[in-house]
């Protein structure tokens, strides 16, 4: 009855029909202006309820995505007919002038839009558009928190008017589908939404083509000191990264959210009395004040040469979106030495294998050890949803079973043997210390409810661990010391892994140890 473009339009959510009235869930129940609107395109009477502007946004999302879809695709049904039928045998490897015109169809173009629109309001990461062999449907899937989940399951017919819909967006060779391309779509041309989207497509078996959408986050940078770091965590960091010249990195996997770490480490740094510039690929972040450079070897603009240039523009602070051949490491490295404060990122495990990676890459380790101010090793792990967790008071067993994980991090046999009782009494005293009121822990658990999908949890946050150099990590790297030794001197100098410092995010309530577990 009551169609996605008027709730959407009047922010309103129908609930049932009650005698023959429709009953909506509406802000503000005395607008009597868009209740006499929606009983004049509803043809019924309208009885208004009160309900808050979050409640309403989400339903309006979680209900109308899938409902606004499969009206979109009656459409499309209508428009046709007569035309290529699911059952009809095609090659859909030949490029044919029936495609162009399907892609450049009103219809399809509604669809594409909705799809992206419903995954930026979503908040996801990435897009997958996966079409099947033979007559299996084309799954739609997001990423949203690091986790894929099915969106969509379109008939088999859209297989090629999506993929090359998508490709006209990005301008890519339509009728080449035989070999990967990658583009990017500036969709506030298709759509009043301003985001950014990198588009990669890949032929996959069968003669048909796989499409990876990235939604660049674009925007708004962090404050340091809300990105999750521990209170020794961020005076560390502040006290490494004010230092005028030397050389500061992140590491970990992609999509660990390293990029959003060093730019909320420039935004702390970012002032009229420093130049800054960065290379990066892409560039989703952007700050005033920073001169951002996108990388694009097609035409030599390489993260060595962008290196290299600005060595030659005069700055305070430079910051390298990632470390991946020994040129650029070998000139980041010289920079640090020269003056400079250089930051970047690094695809590696943790903060000591960052080292011996370095180190294989044949970076000299004098010069290495000089410029290291200290190594970041980060993850992502979800945080347990706000609007449904619930407080208890944890038993003993369980207190003592996250004590022992806490501890079994410091034994550096690499055994995973049990610590000592006394070690593990030691530290559940230290905790009681910190983290309890009036002597008792606090956990939480969420059960799940409809703003977290009844999952129990609702966004991310960052765990860490922060290796700084000391003169014994120096003489280590000297002597090549494997990865394993600096890591345990590291512990001894007072650095928690990142399991020890997600366990203390379980102690203040943000996560349960089913997701640190995983870090």
């Amino acid at each position: 009855m009551l169609t996605a473009a008027i709730a959407f339009k009047h922010k309103v959510v129908p609930l049932y029909v009650y005698e023959g009235k429709i009953v909506v869930a509406i802000e503000n129940p005395m607008d009597w202006q868009v209740t006499d609107a929606l009983s004049f395109n509803i043809n019924k009477y309208v009885e208004p309820v009160m309900a808050s502007p979050e409640d309403i946004n989400w339903a309006l999302q979680f209900y109308y995505t899938s409902e606004d879809i499969e009206s979109t695709m009656e459409d499309y049904e209508a428009d046709m007919e007569g035309g290529l039928e699911e059952d009809d045998d095609y090659d859909e490897t030949i490029f044919s002038a029936v495609e162009t015109q399907q892609v450049t169809d009103n219809v399809v173009v509604r669809i594409v839009n909705k799809i992206i629109e419903d995954a930026h309001r979503q908040k996801v990461s990435d897009i997958h558009i996966e079409p099947g062999m033979g007559k299996q449907k084309v799954i739609v899937r997001f990423r949203k928190d690091g986790v894929m989940a099915t969106y969509y399951k379109f008939p088999t017919k859209y297989r090629a008017v999506f993929v090359s819909r998508i490709k006209v967006m990005a301008h890519l060779d339509i009728s080449n589908k035989n070999r990967p391309q990658d583009g990017k779509i500036n969709f506030r041309h298709f759509a009043p939404i301003d985001i950014e989207l990198r588009v990669a497509t890949i032929p996959t078996a069968g003669g048909i083509e796989d499409v990876v959408i990235r939604i660049l986050s674009g925007g708004k940078c962090m404050p340091v000191n809300a990105i999750g770091l521990s209170t020794p965590n961020l005076d560390n960091l502040m006290a490494g990264v004010t230092k005028p010249y030397g050389l500061f990195l992140v590491c970990g996997p992609t999509g660990s959210g390293k990029s959003t770490t060093l730019h909320s480490i420039l935004n702390y740094l970012n002032s009229t009395e420093r130049k800054i510039w960065t290379a990066e690929d892409p560039v989703e972040i952007t700050q005033p004040g920073l001169r951002q450079v996108e990388v694009n070897e097609k035409v030599g603009m390489t993260f060595s040469g962008a290196m290299r240039a600005f060595l030659r523009a005069d700055p305070d602070i430079i910051m390298i979106g990632e470390m991946r051949d020994t040129e650029t490491a070998g000139t980041a490295i010289e920079a640090s030495l020269t003056g400079h404060l250089v930051l970047s990122t690094l695809h590696t495990n943790s903060a000591a294998e960052s080292i011996v990676r370095l180190l294989d890459m044949d970076m000299d380790p004098f010069n290495f050890a000089d410029a290291m101010i200290g190594i970041l090793s980060q993850r992502l792990t979800k945080t347990l949803c706000t609007s449904c967790k619930k407080s208890y008071v944890p038993e003993t067993s369980e207190l003592e079973f996250l004590a022992t994980e806490f501890c079994r991090e410091a034994i550096p046999d690499g055994s995973r043997s049990d610590p000592e009782e006394e070690v593990v009494a030691t530290q559940l005293e230290e905790w009681r210390q910190s983290y309890t009121q009036k002597g008792e822990f606090t956990l939480y658990k969420a059960p799940g409810c409809p703003a977290c999908l009844d999952t129990g949890y609702r966004g991310r946050m960052g765990v860490h661990e922060l290796l700084m150099s000391t003169p014994d990590i120096k003489k280590m790297i000297l002597r090549r010391a494997p990865a394993a030794e600096i890591h345990f001197e590291a512990i001894n100098s007072g650095m928690h892994t990142r399991k020890q410092d997600g366990i203390e995010k379980i102690l203040l309530g943000y996560t349960d140890y089913t997701q640190v577990r995983t870090v």
